[in-house]
């Protein structure tokens, strides 16, 4: 039976942080990481599809979906601080014990919290997000030619495509066998955010600040070695931004993986939502140890 979803907000760090809650807040919680470049509204189906069951709370970041957008004056759009508004918006809300699911950059966001926080986490969840070079192909390159040189004006044009309409829609579309099936309110929606003031050079700031990513690659894998977390893997095995050649490095430090590909692109729950969602509860109901 699905439980209603709220909508709320909350200060976190002097940001009004939007989030999606739904589910008995006595259940055990996962927490949901969206990437770029989305927001909590790609998590809408699988929330309804866990709320029976799972406590469930899926935020925006800063300068995204609903929640507030700090002038870049005020405030550094990074991995680390990403990662901190997290780690507090959990703390406000009580919440000390919890499954993670990361998605792109909810894979850097949430990689950051289960290594600082070991002890906090019930399981992992990975659909499509990196922690290994292998994951980082071609499409990363003009992304490496930016880490390299800011002033990169080459790089910062391609990189500024991929959130303009085209590139919004062939993220949501490449690789998905029949397109008919992705909501074209998908991009409609991540468009709100994007053209706001400031939010392209918010954009290009993470894009520079991924280059943070890879150097903590070896000591989130020593996590995995360390910890043993249990950790599922969901990825559309069709995306040429995190191939499955990312998702097959985790089988190297991982000990307790479930691996699941599925026929779809990057953002797999749009067209493989159902499957996924049978997976991903099948999963935390024998998993997780419930009081």
């Amino acid at each position: 039976m699905k439980n209603q979803t709220t909508y709320q907000f909350i200060d976190i760090n002097g940001v009004n942080i939007f989030y999606r809650e739904a589910g008995l807040k006595t259940a055990p919680t996962l927490v949901l990481l969206h990437g770029y470049p989305t927001s909590s509204h790609m998590f809408r189906n699988l929330i309804d599809s866990l709320s029976g069951k799972y406590h469930l709370i899926a935020p925006d970041y800063p300068g995204y979906g609903r929640s507030e957008q700090p002038p870049i004056a005020d405030f550094d759009y990074t991995f680390d601080n990403f990662a901190e508004i997290i780690t507090t918006l959990l703390q406000k809300l009580e919440i000390s014990k919890y499954s993670l699911y990361l998605m792109d950059y909810g894979a850097p966001v949430g990689w950051r919290i289960a290594s600082a926080n070991p002890e906090k986490i019930d399981t992992l969840i990975v659909q499509n997000g990196c922690a290994y070079e292998e994951g980082l192909e071609t499409f990363w390159d003009p992304f490496k030619a930016y880490w390299k040189d800011r002033n990169d004006k080459a790089a910062e044009s391609t990189l500024e495509t991929f959130h303009q309409p085209d590139g919004l829609k062939w993220q949501y579309t490449h690789g998905v066998p029949d397109t008919s099936v992705i909501s074209p309110d998908n991009w409609e929606i991540d468009l709100r955010h994007l053209e706001r003031p400031e939010n392209n050079q918010i954009q290009l700031n993470l894009f520079y600040d991924y280059g943070t990513n890879p150097p903590n690659y070896p000591k989130w894998q020593q996590y995995f070695r360390d910890h043993n977390p249990e950790m599922l893997i969901v990825y559309g095995k069709n995306d040429y931004i995190f191939p499955v050649s990312g998702a097959e490095a985790y089988k190297k430090d991982v000990k307790n993986l479930e691996y699941h590909l599925y026929d779809a692109g990057h953002f797999a729950l749009e067209s493989k939502g159902d499957e996924m969602a049978a997976v991903i509860e099948d999963f935390l109901d024998r998993k997780i140890k419930r009081s």
